[in-house]
């Protein structure tokens, strides 16, 4: 097992402590109560041995709602962290603020980091990060230290002859290389004190997934592993007597886990468009981690794949679970179940989730054809309004009336020079047309409840990072703002922090590979404004490359950032 660092120990008693911590530690990972798996599914492995270490923190206490524990900060995927009150539009300079350490990990960090306030690890408040690696592993760091350090816990799953999932041998996809682990972001439930993790492995000659329980306190696994496994009824791709199983040779976890009312979402898309593929949602009860809920996008045709370039399911305050799905079969508006290139709207129900509504735009055959699908971005619910800002590959920006999607509208040859420019033909709240972002939109859209009114910051591929304003639930047709520099594919994932309102504090972070691997912050009222590059003191500052796809976390007067290979902290320096 990994394990980069070995804390100082200076006297002998401070050795037997040490020693202690470890034997207890792994005590309590050997006691798991192994339940009987069901038939046909592999037998639970052992939970997973957790390494402590222990050191002096240097955390102070702060407040609850500083706490990022999903994707994107919460279920609507807002990117807002409103409760920053460190960092704001005077402190964020490159005299105030910069890099204070970097901890090195064992493999690539595609998930974003997460961050849990005041939580007490061996009788000792920390304000702990955690991040998850496609090796495999998860991390629980000191947020606070201001030198390198050893991990509070680090777990991994490769034991047991178990490995990653190489990408040339087992999967023959190199989007993320040279293996792919734990990919979607985790979530943590804070009452429980529960973080719940997918990871990817080769076991024997097969390649599974597994859902983990860990106990955010010390690493280890509070449940045994559930193997992901699934089928529904249906005559599509692969299907095999009436039935298409879900097969981890061909799905990949790109998204985030969902955490609503007891239950885990996971859901998949393809490894780098190999077929055949579908999407998938799967449901798990926290309590026990039994399957509760298995829904497919496309069970009697093709693809459809839910990866929204690896954010997380949307829901709302009702229980309703949103997603945009990929390239695929369509049949929705003909009574079907296949719902490839839509906005969909889903409900649990009877073991699995009900369509309640669906967007699909009227071009989607035109789309398809051109592989330039709706499932790309992410669905944003506008807070305290009825809209969702979709966007995909072809650059439109839509917003929708979650209280009503608007279904499919046919229109006689969508594809032509005449039909394919149109708005007015989707029954959507508003449609902006295609290519308003001109090489189109791979991410997710960042919002912000400014003084003078509510903005969206989008960043799309070849293109600037933008601010646009929302009037009266609809967006002002051009940009209020924009920042100088162009990014390369696949653009970048806006996230914003601020003091909720307050003037000054609206901060947008960006990470950026223009010309190399770099952390901007920009202000929000005015993304002209660049206040702080972490290019400005690459001495001090310099990131290594990081993945596509990632986020910063900002939380607490630092922000996060994952490298391929190491997390960076941020905050103020002086």
């Amino acid at each position: 097992m990994f394990q980069q660092y070995k804390p100082p120990v200076k006297t002998r008693s401070g050795l037997l402590l040490l020693i202690i911590f470890v034997l207890l530690g792994n005590l309590s990972c050997a006691r798991g109560n192994d339940p009987p798996s069901p038939t046909g599914y592999l037998p639970p492995l052992p939970p997973s041995p957790a390494v402590f270490t222990q050191k002096d923190p240097y955390t102070r206490p702060v407040a609850a709602s500083s706490a990022v524990l999903t994707q994107r900060g919460d279920n609507a995927r807002s990117g807002w962290n409103e409760h920053e009150t460190v960092l704001n539009t005077s402190t964020v300079n490159v005299a105030r603020f910069g890099k204070r350490v970097l901890y090195p990990v064992d493999g690539k960090i595609y998930a974003q980091p997460l961050f849990v306030p005041n939580l007490v690890i061996r009788g000792i408040t920390y304000n702990v990060v955690v991040v998850a690696t496609e090796h495999d592993s998860v991390y629980a760091f000191d947020a606070d230290a201001r030198t390198t350090e050893a991990p509070l816990w680090h777990t991994s799953f490769l034991h047991n002859g178990i490995t990653a999932v190489s990408s040339t041998r087992d999967v023959r996809c190199q989007s993320i290389s040279p293996e792919f682990g734990i990919t979607g972001t985790p979530v943590i439930d804070p009452t429980s004190r529960t973080l719940y993790v997918v990871a990817a492995t080769h076991e024997g000659a097969e390649l599974v997934y597994r859902l983990h329980a860990l106990d955010i306190t010390t690493g280890s696994e509070k449940l045994a592993s559930t193997h992901i496994r699934a089928s529904v009824p249906g005559t599509g791709d692969d299907a095999t007597a009436g039935k298409v199983i879900f097969n981890p040779r061909l799905e990949q976890m790109h998204m985030g886990l969902l955490l609503l009312n007891g239950v885990v979402y996971t859901s998949f898309a393809s490894y780098c468009d190999k077929y055949p593929f579908h999407g998938w949602i799967l449901g798990y009860r926290t309590s026990d981690l039994q399957q509760v809920i298995v829904y497919n996008s496309t069970p009697n045709g093709w693809g459809g794949g839910i990866w929204e370039s690896a954010s997380g399911l949307t829901a709302d305050e009702a229980g309703n679970i949103y997603y945009l799905s990929g390239n695929g079969s369509f049949d929705l508006n003909t009574g079907g179940l296949n719902a490839g290139n839509s906005l969909v709207k889903l409900r649990p129900e009877n073991g699995t989730l009900k369509m309640m509504d669906y967007f699909t735009p009227f071009n989607q055959v035109c789309t398809l054809a051109h592989d330039i699908d709706f499932g790309s971005g992410t669905p944003l619910l506008l807070p305290g309004q009825a809209g969702i800002i979709a966007i995909g590959k072809e650059g439109r920006i839509y917003v929708v009336n979650r209280n009503h999607l608007g279904g499919y509208q046919a229109v006689h040859e969508p594809c032509s020079r005449q039909q394919q420019p149109r708005t007015n033909i989707d029954h959507v709240l508003q449609e902006l047309p295609p290519y308003t972002l001109p090489e189109g939109f791979w991410g997710s859209v960042g919002y912000w409840a400014a003084p003078t009114g509510e903005y969206i910051y989008t960043a799309g591929n070849v293109d600037h990072l933008k601010a646009w304003k929302i009037v009266k639930g609809k967006l002002e047709p051009t940009p209020v703002s924009q920042a100088p520099e162009t990014l390369n594919y696949p653009g970048g994932i806006p996230v914003v922090s601020s003091n909720q309102s307050v003037p000054d504090t609206g901060i947008v972070w960006l990470l950026d590979q223009e010309n190399g691997a770099v952390l901007r912050a920009y202000d929000a009222t005015n993304l002209a404004h660049e206040l702080y590059s972490s290019r400005q003191n690459a001495s001090r500052d310099g990131l290594q490359d990081y993945d596509n796809f990632n986020v910063p976390t900002i939380a607490n007067g630092e922000v996060f950032v994952d490298t391929s290979g190491s997390l960076a902290i941020f905050g103020l320096v002086e």
